[in-house]
């Protein structure tokens, strides 16, 4: 069994490798600040939780929609990676603006720069990560990205936890130092990954044109819905961080909520991912939306640090097990040539849904408390599942 999983590892292209590494590095920059930047706005910039709910909507909203947009791109010229190179170093640009920002205004514009960032590289990377890897061993291999994203981002927190300690909360402080691994992903991926060959009949094609456009089969259409209603289910993990200092919990500590998170969603990532090769997505999906519901409800009994620790593990867990698949969905069902188009317009619904989700959550926390938030959480969850099974026959 382990001589079978490291195999399957050796068969990932070395490209693979590094695009992970690559995003690791973006994601440590990133979580050190995403993991203190709720208890930045509300301690220092005195922002409200439906705003912080409307920030963190509108910009996890805004990476997908950029998506549609860079995906198509990089279909229509054949290139991938100098796509995603500008992508990454946009985001690793606006770090510095966090550790300047004298507004919860200022704080927006710097999140939709960054999220803008990731739009533009998010799309072309995952129509890489397609077009390097055979379709046998796709599931491994954006499980393998993921995982490796994912070390980034509970790596992240840990230093903003330490760093917490060792400058007495001195947020601006630990904000300028997230631009140094943002920096560093910047380099490895432009001098570290070579663009594979393309058909030159796939350049030079507008991939939106209605001719295109219907080469998206009904089955990819399928796997965009179920994205959109999933993502409806779950909302920005901003909220776990409030439900930490809601808790009660000393703000040098509140990053190690995301650290145990992605701990659990790092180590789940590849496996669940490896295990989509052979194995029904629907049926994974609808387990994933049961840990989901799981950990909804048992955030919604506590914000006690033994609860938040089982919640937010759950949380984890539900996302190592759905992430890398619908990606995979996505790879399967798209042509060789309308990959980007085919993840730029899955992120683009599901980050309309991602919108939704949040502002209707910070919404909730406002006028009924966090235990109705993550309530409606585990209902929308059900909702989701149902939907999912309702679609027909499992994958």
């Amino acid at each position: 069994m382990a001589h079978r999983r490291f195999s399957t590892l050796r068969r990932i292209p070395r490209p693979v490798w590094v695009l992970g590494c690559v995003s690791m590095l973006m994601d440590i920059s990133s979580e050190i600040v995403h993991s203190l930047l709720p208890m930045f706005l509300v301690s220092t910039l005195g922002a409200s939780v439906a705003a912080i709910g409307l920030i963190e909507g509108i910009a996890e909203a805004t990476a997908p929609i950029v998506k549609i947009f860079s995906g198509s791109l990089s279909d229509y010229l054949g290139n991938r990676k100098w796509l995603a190179v500008a992508g990454y170093a946009l985001g690793a640009a606006s770090k510095p603006f966090f550790a300047v920002a004298a507004s919860a205004q200022l704080v927006l514009a710097a999140r939709f720069a960054d999220r803008i960032g990731k739009g533009i590289r998010g799309a072309p990377r995952d129509a890489l990560v397609a077009d390097i890897v055979p379709p046998a061993y796709r599931g491994a291999a954006f499980g393998l990205r993921q995982s490796l994203d994912t070390v980034g981002a509970f790596t992240g927190p840990l230093i903003a936890a330490g760093l917490m300690f060792l400058w007495a909360g001195d947020y601006r402080r630990i904000f300028w130092i997230a631009v140094i691994p943002g920096a560093l992903a910047v380099l490895l991926l432009a001098l570290g990954v070579k663009e594979p060959e393309h058909a030159p009949a796939s350049r030079g094609i507008n991939p939106i044109r209605r001719e295109s456009l219907r080469r998206l089969s009904g089955a990819y259409w399928r796997v965009v819905i179920v994205g959109a209603v999933f993502t409806l289910a779950r909302f920005s993990e901003a909220f776990l961080v409030l439900r930490a200092m809601q808790g009660g919990m000393r703000p040098a500590l509140v990053p190690l909520v995301m650290v145990a998170m992605n701990i659990v969603y790092t180590l789940s990532a590849y496996p669940f991912g490896k295990l989509a090769d052979t194995t029904s997505h629907m049926r994974l999906l609808v387990a994933g939306l049961g840990f989901l519901v799981c950990a909804d409800l048992v955030l919604a009994y506590s914000g006690a640090w033994p609860a938040l620790l089982l919640g937010v593990g759950l949380w984890g867990l539900h996302m190592g097990m759905t992430q890398g698949l619908l990606a995979v969905m996505v790879a399967h069902t798209a042509p060789p040539d309308l990959k980007g188009t085919a993840f730029g317009f899955f992120n683009l619904v599901g980050g309309l849904a991602m919108l939704v989700a949040s502002v209707v959550a910070g919404v909730l926390w406002e006028r009924a408390g966090p235990a109705a938030t993550f309530y409606a959480g585990a209902g929308f969850s059900v909702l989701a599942a149902v939907l999912i099974l309702g679609r027909g026959r499992p994958a």
